[in-house]
């Protein structure tokens, strides 16, 4: 575990991978995607754990039968969103439902923006060193995922509603107190949506 991962997990910290979708643009489960030797919601999961979030909810949807066994043999919570046709909120609201009691963090991410563990683990030491109540990475001006809220919105994470907004509006709600966390690492702004982005980002991988 790395130093930032270390000290991050002294506070109770969850995270909420979203997996749910139909991954119509990219023609098949994203996560299944090869990736880093494993499939991407494998690797999500693990990296998500050794960042320092002690508990991984994976919410599925689409195929969940055929992805729970890689979610869980990873390590995570699994949870199915059976609406998952209607959008992300459903998904958000299925899986902040269930989050631990003692919270103190919550991490959210979908399973297409694979990110590294020490990307979760510096905004996770950065968010409780700094009390904040939302923190984003930041990468040469531009801000990337996951997000990092604070277990007080665990309650409104557990309400939203595709036609308010979901997610995002518990973003603007408290955008005042947003803290941006500028990282040098380009990984904060990868998303895997078109098979394109995937074969690029594979190659971007293999040479990084």
């Amino acid at each position: 575990m790395s130093d930032t991962s270390a000290a991050a997990s002294l506070t109770p910290s969850a995270a909420l991978l979203l997996a749910a979708g139909l991954s119509t643009r990219m023609g098949q489960p994203k996560p299944l995607l090869p990736w880093d030797g494993t499939t991407l919601i494998e690797y999500q999961v693990r990296q998500l754990l050794a960042g320092g979030c002690a508990t991984v909810i994976a919410v599925l949807g689409h195929r969940a039968e055929e992805v729970r066994p890689y979610a869980e043999r990873a390590g995570a919570r699994v949870v199915v969103n059976t609406a998952y046709q209607e959008g992300r909120a459903g998904s958000v609201r299925t899986g902040a439902q269930i989050l631990p009691a003692d919270t103190k963090a919550i991490v959210i991410l979908n399973v297409d923006q694979p990110r590294p563990a020490p990307v979760i683990g510096a905004l996770l030491d950065a968010h409780f060193r700094g009390g904040n109540v939302i923190t984003v990475p930041v990468y040469q001006g531009k801000r990337g995922h996951p997000a990092v809220l604070a277990g007080s919105l665990a309650g409104e994470l557990a309400e939203v509603e595709e036609a308010s907004e979901g997610l995002r509006a518990v973003m603007q709600r408290h955008a005042a107190e947003r803290v941006e966390l500028p990282l040098d690492d380009p990984a904060v702004l990868l998303d895997l949506n078109l098979p394109a982005d995937y074969e690029a980002a594979r190659g971007w991988q293999a040479t990084g």
